[in-house]
């Protein structure tokens, strides 16, 4: 069994905890099954198969990805059911879909609609098609956020737009959108307003039952915010006579996987449900290049090997290697923090009581914040059980 300081691997490095992994995995699981929400993981996080077939052994609907391209190698991995949680606005992804779907490449694909132009490309592009393969397409109507990102910006143009996708005789499947831009923070008042983001999409989602075919769905994102996500989109679904509409809710978390050190360790969801705390899996190993002055450490590792659009890496351990690259035992860092990213530099600020604790060669381990952003950096990421590699798994960016 290969080793992380093995002569076949060369920092900075990028490695996953198997048992951190699956501890995630196993937890985020039982905590939807426990709501009665269902999965569709964003492999946007990680794109490698073999840890999407980790997260699908536990059950979950299918793979939620954001753009046509990783459609397309989703589906090449072999994934049944797919959600490209975002709008087709190019004519050969249209085309390219409905030649996948009429040869029975997915059992199902789900796509956004958030505006006539999108429609109606989507309408002509399945125009005559073959009914098996129009059937196994499915069209969510997106409501957005004033402000915020994509989606229609109301319920009354949601509600009006499914009713033109209806009557393109595309087949409608409910309403969909993301919480990310309600709130930047989870303090009581930020929640509440993600929660009333919500229950305006269960209303939408209610005033569409006479046009959906099967349960309304309801999906949301939920990586932040799955505990209200999960609270509100599982209720039942009623419509204004108060009669009970059939509704399935779809979330779509998938920084979970790994977690991190930063943005979703505040975050913190999980907790929030009652179910045990997420463990970061993901660790970027990186060596010390020059301690060129009292207080300040250079690493070989830059913007172009870590994540930087929320927080900065964290310090967590440092190692030293022996005459062979074998490294140490691990020890803490405390005072130590990343203060700046060049391409391929970091710069560390060392407080003096912990001055000369790190010496050119000293191989360290970060912590990152948001992993999307962090994995495509990479082709491959290693998954370890120590310092034992038990797996190479490759990252289809």
């Amino acid at each position: 069994m290969s080793r992380i300081d093995d002569p076949t691997f060369l920092w900075p490095l990028l490695t996953l905890d198997e048992a951190s992994l699956e501890h995630n995995i196993a937890t985020v699981a039982g905590a939807f099954a426990a709501t009665g929400v269902e999965h569709a993981p964003h492999v946007k996080t990680h794109m490698s198969r073999r840890v999407w077939e980790r997260q699908s052994a536990v059950g979950v609907w299918g793979a939620t990805v954001a753009t046509p391209g990783q459609l397309r190698t989703v589906l090449g991995w072999g994934v049944p059911r797919v959600f490209l949680a975002n709008e087709i606005v190019d004519p050969r992804d249209v085309a390219w879909l409905r030649a996948a779907l009429a040869s029975g490449a997915a059992e199902e694909v789900w796509v956004y609609v958030d505006s006539q132009p999108g429609l109606d490309l989507l309408a002509t592009g399945f125009a005559g098609a073959d009914p098996q393969a129009a059937a196994r397409l499915g069209v969510l109507v997106e409501l957005g956020v004033p402000g915020g990102r994509t989606g229609v910006r109301g319920r009354s143009d949601a509600v009006a737009l499914a009713g033109r996708v209806h009557d393109a005789g595309l087949r409608l499947v409910g309403v969909a959108g993301y919480e990310g831009p309600v709130a930047s923070g989870t303090s009581a008042e930020e929640l509440a307003a993600v929660g009333r983001w919500c229950e305006e999409l269960r209303e939408t989602g209610a005033e569409l039952a006479g046009l959906v075919d099967g349960p309304v769905v309801l999906s949301a994102g939920g990586s932040a915010f799955a505990d209200v996500v999960a609270q509100h989109l599982g209720a039942p679904l009623r419509d204004a006579s108060g009669a009970e509409v059939p509704a399935r809710a779809v979330v779509r978390s998938g920084a979970y996987v790994t977690h991190d050190h930063g943005h979703y360790l505040h975050a913190d969801p999980w907790t929030r449900m009652g179910v045990d705390r997420l463990l970061p899996a993901i660790r970027v190993w990186a060596s010390v290049l020059s301690a060129p002055e009292p207080g300040l450490v250079i690493v070989g590792m830059g913007r172009r090997d870590v994540s930087f659009d929320i927080d900065l890496p964290t310090p967590l351990v440092a190692r030293t290697p022996d005459a062979a690259g074998r490294l140490g035992e691990a020890r803490e860092l405390p005072g130590v923090r990343v203060t700046a990213l060049n391409d391929q530099h970091a710069y560390l600020s060392v407080e003096p009581a912990s001055d000369g604790v790190l010496r050119p060669g000293d191989v360290v381990g970060f912590g990152i914040s948001h992993p999307c952003t962090v994995l495509d950096k990479y082709r491959t990421a290693l998954v370890t059980r120590g310092d034992d590699v038990v797996e190479q798994v490759t990252l289809d960016f």
